[in-house]
């Protein structure tokens, strides 16, 4: 049986010394896309472990995750078969010898979906749009760089994954359109949680959780000024990638476009 998710909701524990959680409750719906940021060992991961476990109060934050405003039973925390929540790790090399093509087919059928071309071409097409290095069908995926695997893997979530919730761990990698990877996950209709430290994909959020010690801090609503900054450094960061093309095709680059206003 499938479980739609309209929302998640996250209700406070305690950080590491034991203190409550100073938040009523953190409310996350159905295309949204919300951002955990903090310091190195901060508590970030556990917060991602309390999300795709579907905490119950048992782990080490005490923290609780309701689905749909309901408590989340056993089986719908534990059964595979009924998997809420996809995660896409910091680094995606593939292991599997074969082909671009081959690798949609087996996890469109494991995903108990009938194969077609059309989406095998889909999931392709948009991971194209992400990655400044094509990809096709007839690659083998271990010949596939970071970014194409990353693209791939993004696009196949958006469009393969059963997964409702997606959790993304720290993908600012050079070599993909961040900001595209984001909106494609989100026009897909999944709950999208990312831990970053890249302000282009920060801002590019609704909201961001700040945790330190530990615990939750702060929650910030993302403002229409952070969001066109993050769009702004978007672009540079894609500019970019136009240089190292021509650097890789032996081209000479002496002109460059101005990035930053003078300062006033």
């Amino acid at each position: 049986m499938k479980t739609e998710i309209k929302k998640i909701t996250i209700l406070p524990g305690v950080n590491k010394f034991g203190k409550k959680e100073n938040f009523k409750k953190i409310e996350i719906k159905k295309g949204e896309i919300v951002a955990i940021v903090g310091q190195t060992g901060a508590g970030k991961s556990q917060l991602l472990y309390d999300i795709e476990r579907l905490a119950q109060g048992d782990s080490k934050s005490k923290r609780i995750i309701l689905v749909n405003d309901k408590r989340a039973d056993k089986k719908l925390r534990f059964d595979p078969k009924r998997k809420l929540i996809a995660s896409l790790a910091q680094s995606m090399n593939f292991l599997t010898d074969i082909s671009v093509k081959d690798f949609l087919s087996l996890h469109i059928k494991a995903r108990g979906k009938r194969f077609n071309s059309k989406l095998a071409r889909e999931v392709i097409e948009e991971a194209n749009e992400i990655t400044g290095e094509p990809i096709s069908s007839e690659m083998n995926l271990l010949n596939l760089s970071g970014g194409q695997s990353r693209a791939l893997m993004i696009s196949d979530a958006a469009n393969v994954s059963i997964s409702p919730v997606i959790l993304v761990d720290e993908i600012e990698n050079a070599g993909i359109d961040k900001e595209k990877a984001m909106q494609i996950l989100v026009e897909e209709g999944k709950v999208v949680l990312i831990v970053t430290h890249d302000p282009v994909l920060a801002f590019n959020t609704d909201k961001r959780i700040v945790v330190k010690n530990g615990g939750i801090v702060k929650i910030l609503k993302t403002t229409l000024k952070e969001k066109g900054i993050g769009h702004y450094f978007n672009w540079v960061g894609y500019y970019s990638l136009e240089i190292r093309e021509k650097i890789r095709e032996g081209e000479k680059v002496e002109k460059t476009k101005l990035f930053c206003e003078p300062i006033k």
